[in-house]
């Protein structure tokens, strides 16, 4: 099938539930599929339609979908979220988006600001790299050596890195299903979308977000350290910052109800 024309709803396997007008988009972040916000929606499905979608190249999405020049750069994910939206004819969602995920969700809100009212951004990251000021957590020498890990030993990358992706050491099953999820993936995939991901620089994009937006900021999260979290939150011009308790890169897994109470206050005023 031509990857161009194929229907976008099978090739993300995209998901509706829920009961409100308004609907809510849930974007996953790297390794990661829609599975991963299951204890998120059960508090908004009553107050919102649910969309869940996964990449192209994750989770039960079409792998055969998977085009290495179109996903060379994070636009081409961000074109299938339009697409997604245009096809179920959805305006003034809020958008909720994770790590990644959230960087996607801001290319589509600038490329077509109509279908976005509001935007939730978890851990969001412009830029994983360290360049004078701007300390985005990574020297390039760091992420070379990880690309190369997982370009040697798959496996071995995603046992070692999923938990320190997680945090919450405390918690060891929380880095398994990481590590599972990122083991579960198209391993060329996943190679390929790590270093469009850890290599993408969407710093000079966040001022052309009109979108009102929160960023949600975990303690302790060595992927997208505080001062990328001030970063985000000083060039989106009408964004709230929530610096987190819960600690690591993916609150809501760690920490869910923290996550709720922070989206839902925001939503609320």
């Amino acid at each position: 099938m031509n990857k161009q024309i194929m229907h976008p709803l099978e090739r993300n396997n995209v998901k509706i539930f829920g009961k409100g007008d308004q609907t809510m988009i849930f974007g996953h972040g790297f390794g990661c599929d829609q599975n991963m916000w299951r204890y998120i929606t059960p508090s908004f499905q009553q107050q919102y339609r649910i969309v869940l979608f996964d990449h192209v190249g994750a989770g039960q999405s079409d792998l055969g979908a998977y085009d290495y020049t179109k996903y060379s750069s994070l636009q081409g994910y961000a074109d299938d979220i339009i697409e997604i939206c245009r096809h179920l004819d959805l305006t003034n969602t809020v958008f909720v988006g994770h790590s990644v995920g959230a960087m996607i969700g801001v290319l589509s809100a600038i490329q077509e600001p109509e279908l976005f009212e509001k935007m939730v951004l978890i851990g969001p990251s412009p830029s994983y790299l360290n360049d004078g000021e701007y300390r985005g957590g990574f020297d390039l020498p760091d992420i070379h050596s990880m690309l190369e890990f997982m370009e040697t030993d798959y496996m071995g990358w995603s046992g070692t890195f999923a938990p320190f992706i997680m945090g919450n050491p405390d918690n060891p099953s929380l880095g398994e299903e990481l590590t599972y999820s990122f083991c579960n993936t198209d391993s060329s995939i996943a190679k390929h979308f790590a270093r469009t991901t850890f290599l993408s620089d969407n710093r000079a994009d966040l001022p052309h977000l009109q979108t009102k937006s929160l960023i949600l900021q975990c303690s302790e999260d060595v992927i997208a350290p505080a001062e990328v979290g001030d970063f985000v939150h000083k060039n989106i011009k009408d964004s709230t910052l929530v610096k987190m308790k819960a600690t690591g890169h993916c609150p809501h897994l760690s920490a869910p109800l923290e996550t709720i109470k922070a989206i839902d206050f925001y939503l609320q005023n």
